[in-house]
């Protein structure tokens, strides 16, 4: 196989017919360029989707007040739900909750999102989220401390003024992340910054924002004890454990909020964890479709080599009839032509890879970084794999021609080339 007078012999086969090399080499080349895009592409998407989570645990669940749509136990009607720290204290006591906070918005107006309140540095003014949580939230939202601590239980039973700052907030004041001790006023409070943050997701939004100890903010801006929303992750559990416990969490907030349980305007939830999964079905699907449409290209184009090889075979019989009266061994003839078969596929096969993998390379330059689709990728273990399959379905496609034409007689290989 590795003979010069062998390989001197494939080419001049292949040279005899360029046209018809070429369009089998491209064939096959396209079927793995088409493989290693679609792979790539779906990779892209499901990063994409992926990176919608990125800031947030996947496992958690958040709930939000509503407003009643039934009468339950003589209450009216269209009441507003507004839990407590009395709802958290309680959830706290609910078996399976893994880590909870409560959130509270100063500013927020009741509004389950948003609290931005103006912060002061000196002369320096600028509008910030302001955020006021419990010590559990640094696991809710993937937040990651880069300089101090977050808020502790101690901040919430004292009531301190501190803060902890997203990387954002620190550069617009300081132009530094080296803050831990500095002041800064928050509506007309002064607090003490004891940590800067970062976020597991890279979002400049989630950032640009400030949390500080619930307690602090009920009393620094007559939040009473109201929470805005409940949070929590659920550990290990599957969906249908989830919503299990969530069955339970209703259960609770019902009793001492006296709403039906069963009311779906009374709360409003948001289960990541349920989304997670969807998304990963629904990501699961699109991969193995373009999976399947890459492996249907890639088989169209080892059919094709195999046809090539029928029609090589039958034009090169007479000469296989030379071979063998002269006492060339069947070995040699199928060795010969598997080996056209195999470089044919090789090397188209290897150029589709690297052409797939430019491509991937150059939309991954080109497109900006955004939240629907990722940097295409694709493993290269599974595109090897898929060129030493193809190069494998060469060899057979050689094999199978070659082998009936090596068992014909030299005296009928003759007579049938004439």
């Amino acid at each position: 196989m590795f003979s010069l007078d062998r390989w001197q012999e494939v080419l001049s086969t292949l040279a005899r017919a360029p046209l018809r090399s070429i369009l089998t080499s491209l064939a096959v080349a396209w079927g793995i360029f088409m493989l290693v895009v679609l792979l790539g592409f779906g990779h892209g998407l499901r990063k994409g989707a992926e990176s919608q989570f990125a800031d947030d645990a996947a496992n958690s669940v958040w709930v939000f007040g509503g407003q009643t749509s039934q009468p339950y136990q003589g209450m009216p009607v269209g009441r507003r739900v507004t839990f407590t720290n009395t709802d958290y204290d309680n959830l706290r006591r609910v078996d399976g909750i893994e880590h909870l906070t409560g959130r509270f918005f100063p500013g927020s107006g009741g509004r389950p999102f948003g609290g931005e309140r103006p912060v002061r540095v000196g002369a320096k003014t600028q509008t910030f989220d302001v955020r006021a949580v419990h010590p559990d939230h640094l696991y809710l939202e993937k937040t990651l401390i880069t300089a101090g601590r977050f808020v502790n239980d101690a901040d919430l039973i004292e009531k301190r003024k501190v803060c902890i700052v997203g990387i954002p907030v620190a550069d617009f004041f300081w132009h530094t992340t080296d803050v831990i001790g500095r002041s800064l006023e928050i509506g007309g409070v002064a607090f003490e910054i004891v940590g800067v943050f970062n976020d597991a997701g890279g979002d400049d939004g989630e950032l640009r924002m400030i949390y500080v100890p619930v307690t602090t903010a009920q009393l620094a801006w007559n939040g009473a004890d109201r929470l805005n929303a409940l949070l929590f992750t659920v550990g290990d559990k599957d969906v249908d454990e989830t919503r299990e416990l969530l069955d339970r969490v209703k259960t609770t907030l019902a009793d001492r909020q006296r709403f039906n349980p069963e009311d779906p305007q009374a709360i409003r939830v948001r289960n990541n964890l349920e989304q997670y999964e969807s998304f990963q079905q629904i990501f699961w699907i699109i991969e193995v479709f373009v999976s399947l449409m890459g492996i249907a290209t890639l088989i169209a184009g080892i059919i094709g080599v195999a046809n090539i090889m029928l029609i090589t075979v039958k034009e090169r019989t007479r000469e296989i009839g030379i071979r063998k009266a002269l006492g060339a061994p069947p070995l040699s003839i199928v060795g010969t032509i598997m080996q056209e078969s195999i470089f044919i596929t090789a090397a188209a096969g290897y150029l589709g890879l690297v052409a797939g993998v430019g491509l991937l390379s150059l939309v991954a330059s080109v497109v900006p970084e955004n939240e629907f689709f990722g940097e295409p990728q694709i493993d290269l273990k599974v595109a090897i794999y898929a060129n030493v399959i193809l190069v494998v379905s060469g060899a057979l496609a050689g094999f199978f021609p070659a082998y009936s034409a090596a068992k014909i007689s030299p005296v009928e290989a003759m007579r049938e080339g004439t």
